[in-house]
């Protein structure tokens, strides 16, 4: 989950210290320049990374499309296969800009029907379900704070129909959660599950503040199993790993190593450190007390 589009706006000072919604704001405004040979530049440059440390399968995040960017997913799977790698991406999406209460600005959002147009369009072109195969497909609109209810349930009933999974940011901040139980009257999960996004074929990312009865109603829809890890310097550390996670970005130990050593990148590694859950991709790492 690197989101991939995010290799070369990564380390600006300006941003360092912002909280997520004010970090993404400030970055929106770079990336509504985004296009195919941006994106096929920043996706060998960040699966190179990945396949120079061991990891020769990438699931990656992409949600930004701004009007006349061509076709990015394509451009993603094309530097894959010229690396070799095993690529799992996903036709991301966002609807809500801040006229309609969200944090994009109108030039990279769309509307939910050229998502759907487009999202079975990418299905159709790239999605091999076959085993072993080098290339599949995720939908995956980008979190509850920029996108609509409408698009989520658009979304998790197009990927039923094709049979791929669906994917998205959840509980990865306090704000969020502030943003559901306004706008909604429920915390994130509750609100999704009314989408129809449980279930095996959906996995989050982050999930930093489910709750305890949030962790057994995940497990309950086979989103997740739990077991123990003990990890040097961290003592026990809770495993909740998928069943059929599509693929691992990294390794637990190395991750921790990179964050003690300052060389933390993007949100696909450790952004908000130790303790706090890491990834669900396809491992969910937390401190047991």
């Amino acid at each position: 989950h690197p989101h991939l589009y995010q290799v070369f706006s990564r380390n600006l000072p300006q941003v360092q210290n912002l909280e997520l919604f004010d970090w993404l704001t400030a970055l929106y405004a770079l990336w509504k320049g985004l296009d195919e040979q941006v994106v096929r530049l920043s996706s060998l440059t960040g699966m190179g990374e990945l396949l120079k440390h061991g990891c020769t399968t990438c699931f990656d995040h992409h949600y930004v499309f701004p009007a006349g960017c061509g076709d990015l997913i394509g451009a993603q799977f094309a530097a894959a296969e010229e690396l070799g790698m095993r690529m799992f991406a996903s036709r991301g999406s966002m609807d809500l800009s801040r006229k309609d209460g969200g944090l994009p600005p109108d030039s990279v959002v769309q509307t939910v029907d050229a998502i759907m147009k487009d999202s079975a369009r990418v299905i159709e072109a790239y999605h091999d379900p076959s085993f072993g195969s080098m290339r599949q497909v995720a939908l995956a609109p980008c979190s509850p704070f920029s996108v609509s209810g409408e698009l989520l349930r658009q979304s998790a009933i197009l990927a039923r129909q094709y049979g791929v999974r669906l994917h998205t940011h959840l509980c990865e901040t306090r704000d969020e959660e502030h943003y559901t139980l306004e706008h909604y009257g429920v915390r994130p999960l509750e609100y999704m599950a009314s989408l129809g996004w449980t279930g095996p074929d959906v996995w989050y990312a982050h999930g930093i503040h489910f709750n305890d009865d949030e962790l057994r109603i995940l497990a309950e829809t086979e989103f997740l199993q739990r077991k123990l890890l003990l990890v040097p310097g961290l003592g026990y550390v809770g495993v909740e790993a998928h069943t059929q996670g599509p693929g691992q970005l990294g390794g637990f130990p190395e991750q921790v190593a990179a964050h003690r050593k300052g060389r933390t990148r993007g949100q696909g590694h450790l952004a908000h450190g130790i303790p706090a859950a890491v990834m669900v991709l396809p491992h969910r790492f937390f401190r047991i007390p």
